[in-house]
């Protein structure tokens, strides 16, 4: 499924004082050639639970294009977050891995980010990468991954056993690629309706499972989603409250009692008229864990092994849909101007241009 885009081997980062990295220093439009620049760094050090990982492939996800345009840093910032890579040291307190094990994981928001030869991450967000995948295929899954299986399981709680119509708002995205593929392998008994707007995107999300699918730009949604779903819709996940009138859109499909769960970054949002009909509302930040620390971050690192013994299943797939190489401005800011697009299917993926061609 993926497209790879010229490779080149990256440098052996083992044994050098400084590391190469991709930053911004300023908060400009992505065409502007100092939107990300390369620049030499120190090498990182690992903490007391930290490991230090040789980063072979990241992805791009929204958060990065977010934080890029947010405003100026102090100093230069590293931006990323998935990445797949090998370890080469460990902390003093480290108990899960050792150096050589082949890893992926989505970061820590408030650190620095994974466009580097070299990363710094906590052991508990981190799980080993699925044995049949390429660090390229690798990378796209993680923020995803985690982003979806916390929506599904932690907010709206749904089991083998649910059963319902689960709505999916922005389905061809990468969370929304992930949630159609948790849903088809771990929810049996809930049916997917995924929105898509193109042939393409329509043969995506069926392709990741949904059952049926709604065109949100070919006009009457409301009436699309009732033929979709006659019964009516228990749960919404969605890229898109932000979007005008999603929100009411929303209360009028959903059953009484029905949940909703949401991804994006409103200013401001007005919940009050779901009283009406007792509808509950969820945020879900894949950070959060992160952010509060401690061992609560496990969860994390219990979640992506899950993810990644599905993989090896065979019953989850890579999202990748293109690949560029290698890890440097140049490629980065392309990334990011495909996924500002807003109209990428899958994951864009960046790679250090070795294990290019499938598994290990």
């Amino acid at each position: 499924m993926t497209t790879d885009i010229h490779a080149t081997a990256p440098s052996d980062p083992s044994t050098t004082a400084t590391m190469r990295a991709v930053a911004f220093t300023r908060s400009l439009p992505v065409d502007d050639p100092a939107s990300q620049v390369d620049v030499e760094l120190p090498r990182p050090v690992p903490g007391a639970r930290d490991l230090l990982v040789e980063v072979r492939a990241v992805s791009v996800n929204p958060v990065d294009v977010k934080v890029r345009g947010g405003g100026d840093p102090d100093g230069a910032r590293v931006l990323g977050f998935d990445a797949a890579g090998v370890v080469v040291e460990v902390g003093e307190d480290v108990t899960l891995f050792q150096p050589g094990d082949e890893v992926w994981y989505a970061g820590d928001i408030l650190r620095p980010g994974t466009n580097a030869e070299l990363h710094v991450v906590d052991e508990r967000i981190v799980a080993r990468k699925p044995r049949s995948l390429s660090f390229a295929d690798a990378a796209a899954l993680p923020l995803t991954a985690i982003t979806a299986w916390e929506g599904l399981f932690d907010k709206l709680r749904l089991t083998e056993a649910s059963t319902g119509t689960l709505l999916v708002v922005g389905a061809s995205g990468g969370v929304g690629s992930m949630v159609l593929q948790l849903a088809e392998a771990l929810l049996p008994g809930v049916r997917v309706v995924a929105t898509s707007s193109t042939e393409e995107s329509e043969a995506w999300v069926r392709g990741l499972g949904a059952e049926a699918t709604v065109n949100h730009r070919a006009g009457d949604l409301r009436g699309q989603i009732a033929t979709a779903a006659p019964d009516g819709v228990d749960w919404v996940f969605t890229a898109r409250v932000a979007d005008p009138g999603q929100l009411e859109l929303y209360v009028d499909v959903l059953n009484p009692f029905g949940q909703i769960v949401a991804i994006d970054d409103p200013e401001t949002l007005d919940i009050a008229f779901l009283k009406s009909k007792s509808i509950s509302f969820h945020w879900e930040l894949m950070f959060t864990r992160p952010i509060a620390g401690g061992d609560g971050q496990l969860a994390q690192h219990r979640l992506l092994t899950d993810v990644a013994a599905l993989v090896d299943e065979g019953r989850v797939r890579s999202t990748a849909t293109t690949v560029l190489s290698p890890i440097d401005a140049e490629q980065l800011r392309a990334a990011h101007r495909q996924v500002e697009s807003g109209r990428t299917i899958g994951k864009v993926v960046v790679t250090a241009g070795v294990d290019q061609e499938g598994a290990r």
